[in-house]
């Protein structure tokens, strides 16, 4: 409802005389990239939800090492030079920023510490929203399991990579740690200065005759499949829903919005899978 109204408030200013110039970026998840776009999102996803917005041109895909702590010059110092570039290159005065998974937490560091670099107030200040996807708000049990060099080290090299410190970092102890001393939007904890609007998957489903399991490759969801074993009834295979919802305010869980109530598993939420790519483009 919160969303709504601010929705509502966007379109009465743009109405006047003065209109945002509205930009979008879209923060990968834990991994170092160097070509994001076709590594991690795919550029049908990208381009897809970047049709949204006045000027389809108006966007960038941030390629950091997410492999590190959130706080590092590769995390969100590389972060924030991707978007203080992209806010004065374009002169963007609408920001709109769309995380996934270990994303969410280098873009709420920011959010979080607007005196630890000074390119952090401008950012800040641009950006209407943040629509975290699948956001590791509370950190997951399987990272610990990482840590401890259990079968999941194998089983999720592929998502989460092997014993790094943004691994290390999403443990869960860690990261209650961080949400009580550094990170602003957690229970009882100061709201973050802009919204912060998140997509819950609720699910995996790895049938191969529907295209729930399909969507983003079948293999992927076998994979979550196994891993939600050791998880909470309700997570995407890698994200349990609390912590996903950990952070900030509840969007929308995916069978509230997807095509047909599809579930989204950690993979296909970064994907362009059941009209999830759809619902982010009309929300620019």
């Amino acid at each position: 409802m919160r969303k709504l109204i601010a929705i509502g408030l966007i379109a009465l200013l743009c109405s006047g005389t003065v209109f945002a110039n509205t930009g979008v970026a879209f923060v990968h998840g834990t991994s170092e990239q160097t070509d994001a776009l076709n590594d991690y999102w795919k550029p049908e996803f990208v381009n897809s939800v970047r049709q949204g917005l006045p000027n389809s041109a108006n966007f960038v895909v941030v390629n950091c090492d997410f492999s590190q702590f959130m706080w590092t010059a590769d995390a969100a110092g590389c972060l924030a030079g991707t978007l203080s570039n992209f806010i004065t290159s374009r002169n963007i005065t609408d920001l709109v920023v769309i995380t996934h998974s270990n994303g969410s937490n280098v873009m709420r560091w920011i959010l979080s510490n607007p005196t630890w670099d000074s390119r952090y107030p401008l950012i800040i200040d641009r950006i209407r929203w943040v629509n975290a996807v699948a956001a590791s708000s509370l950190g997951t049990p399987l990272a610990n399991a990482v840590m401890q060099g259990t079968v999941f080290e194998s089983i999720l090299g592929w998502i989460l990579g092997f014993q790094n410190d943004a691994v290390r970092m999403q443990q869960t102890s860690w990261m209650a740690f961080y949400n009580a001393n550094w990170l602003l939007g957690t229970a009882a904890r100061p709201a973050l200065p802009v919204g912060f609007w998140n997509v819950v998957g609720t699910d995996v489903s790895s049938f191969i005759f529907n295209q729930s399991g399909l969507c983003g490759g079948l293999q992927f969801q076998v994979a979550l499949e196994i891993t939600q074993a050791w998880l909470d009834n309700c997570s995407d295979g890698f994200l349990e829903c609390t912590s996903q919802n950990g952070a900030g305010s509840l969007w929308f869980v995916d069978t509230w919005a997807t095509n047909r109530g599809r579930v989204l598993s950690h993979h296909q939420s970064r994907r362009a899978c059941h009209d999830l790519d759809v619902i982010l483009r009309n929300d620019l």
